[in-house]
């Protein structure tokens, strides 16, 4: 007869003749011990979980669409946009890997800025600056130091000068209307060519120009006087770049001839750093630019469009030319062009044109004949003297009303700003125009100048009185939409 055995009782059983032991009966305190040991585990679990999620949270700050205001000098750089090819120096680059050191972009992120939705308003090209220019994406901003921290991980070429929130769907630059840009031009580029050079030989260009003439006539004056000879001008006949000299020259036997070269054009330099400009020539090139405003077919003042590719009409808003300053003995003008968008070289090639017309003493509504359908190449004026002033958000900033969000508003940074568009370099100047005016042409055997196709001087040497006279000015109207697809941003 068995018995039913007590709680926490062991009981052995003998089969086939072998003992087993059989678990003993579970009693109160073992189920109690249990079902802690199982509580204590789960507990553990629980904990771990948590632990985990708080490091989570921790390391995953939280991200605010945020509006990055910042200036910078192109030089050096391959243009503003970040690059495939990761050897490649430019502005974006520069400016991402600065915010990931600071800590206001993730290092998880840091080698894809469309995890972080980064836009720029306006994509500038190599060697362009920008006083003021702006990006949008989701930054780290818990750190009230952010913005001090991420300049200095900057070259001082590059400044971040705010950082500000901004709603949700901020895009800088599908929210930006429109862009002002900024061209410091020397005023001695308005200057006419040099006597002798070929631009010089077309008729009837300097009749009503004698401040040119006498101009030119001082600084031959002073060429003579500085013990150069008649003779020896003659010899050289029109100017040559140093690399145009050097390699007409012996060094061992023609020297000389390359230190006269040198001396000619550091007397012709010298002059024109204290050239001013007088009124007349400046209401001139004001009323050339002025040819520019409202909505025209700007094909031949970029790359690769041909005449009835709709996004070569561009809307420019205004243009104005500042009052001459003078900085470290040269002269300059301030010239500002608001527009709509702009193509690839548009804003370069618009002042190289502006400033030929000016120095051949042109009409200023001659400018019309290059929105025709004739393709005309046009040169285009050095990057150096380009930044973008500002990216306009107009149309945003009026849709915050009453909210928490500050306007995008650049007039707060202007003492910074300014000291950067101070940093252009004549010498590039010097070099363009010296181009222009030295531009030989091609020639027959006889030595006349033979037209080649659709070069800028081809158009000058076919000028005549039918293209003189003054087309009908049409309207200059705002486009009724805005259904312009911006290209490449001005270089």
């Amino acid at each position: 007869m068995s018995q039913t055995p007590e709680q926490g009782e062991v009981v052995v059983e003998v089969k086939n003749d072998v003992p087993e032991v059989v678990e003993p009966v579970p009693t109160e305190d073992t189920k109690e011990s249990g079902s802690r040991a199982r509580k204590s585990t789960e507990s553990r679990q629980d904990d771990k979980k948590r632990s985990k999620k708080e490091a989570y949270q921790i390391q995953k700050k939280p991200k605010r669409k945020v509006a990055v205001m910042l200036g910078y000098c192109g030089t050096g750089y391959n243009g503003m946009q970040v690059q495939n090819d990761p050897n490649v120096k430019t502005i974006e680059k520069d400016i991402y890997t600065a915010m990931v050191e600071a800590g206001a972009v993730s290092k998880e992120n840091a080698t894809d800025l469309k995890k972080s939705a980064f836009q720029r308003a306006a994509r500038t090209d190599k060697g362009v600056h920008a006083a003021g220019n702006v990006i949008s994406l989701k930054m780290i901003i818990e750190d009230p130091d952010i913005l001090e921290k991420i300049n200095s991980h900057l070259p001082d070429q590059i400044r971040v000068w705010g950082i500000q929130r901004t709603t949700k769907g901020f895009d800088c630059r599908k929210c930006c209307s429109s862009r002002i840009y900024e061209y410091l031009l020397p005023t001695f580029v308005l200057l006419p060519p040099k006597p002798s050079s070929v631009l010089s030989e077309l008729p009837e260009l300097f009749e009503d120009d004698e401040e040119g003439v006498k101009w030119w006539e001082d600084v031959k004056a002073k060429i003579l006087a500085s013990g150069i000879t008649q003779e020896q001008l003659d010899s050289i006949g029109t100017i040559l770049d140093e690399d145009e000299a050097s390699e007409n020259s012996n060094q061992d036997t023609d020297l000389s001839y390359t230190q006269m070269i040198k001396k000619i054009k550091n007397i012709e330099n010298a002059s024109r750093r204290q050239y001013r400009l007088l009124s007349h020539r400046l209401s001139h090139f004001r009323s050339v630019m002025s040819q520019y405003e409202g909505t025209h077919n700007f094909h031949n003042f970029t790359v690769g469009k041909p005449f009835k590719d709709t996004s070569a009409n561009r809307y420019m808003i205004k243009t104005t030319v500042s009052e001459p300053f003078v900085i470290e003995g040269t002269e300059w003008v301030s010239i500002k062009i608001h527009g709509q968008s702009f193509m690839l070289h548009q804003i370069r090639k618009m002042i190289a044109m502006a400033a030929l017309v000016v120095r051949l003493s042109l009409p200023s509504k001659i400018i019309n004949n290059f929105f025709k359908e004739d393709r005309i190449n046009v040169p285009k004026a050095p990057a150096l003297g380009l930044l973008l002033e500002n990216p306009v958000y107009d149309g945003y900033n009026m849709k915050l009303g009453k909210t928490d969000y500050d306007a995008i508003d650049f007039t707060k940074f202007d003492k910074e700003m300014e000291e950067f568009k101070m940093k252009s370099k004549e010498n590039t100047f010097y070099a363009f125009f010296g181009f222009i005016d030295a531009f030989k042409g091609n020639r027959n055997e006889d030595g006349e100048l033979v037209q080649n196709g659709s070069s800028i001087f081809d158009f000058l040497f076919n000028y005549n009185e039918e293209i003189k006279e003054e087309p009908k000015e049409e309207p200059k109207e705002e486009p009724k939409e805005d259904t312009i697809t911006e290209t490449k941003s001005e270089a």
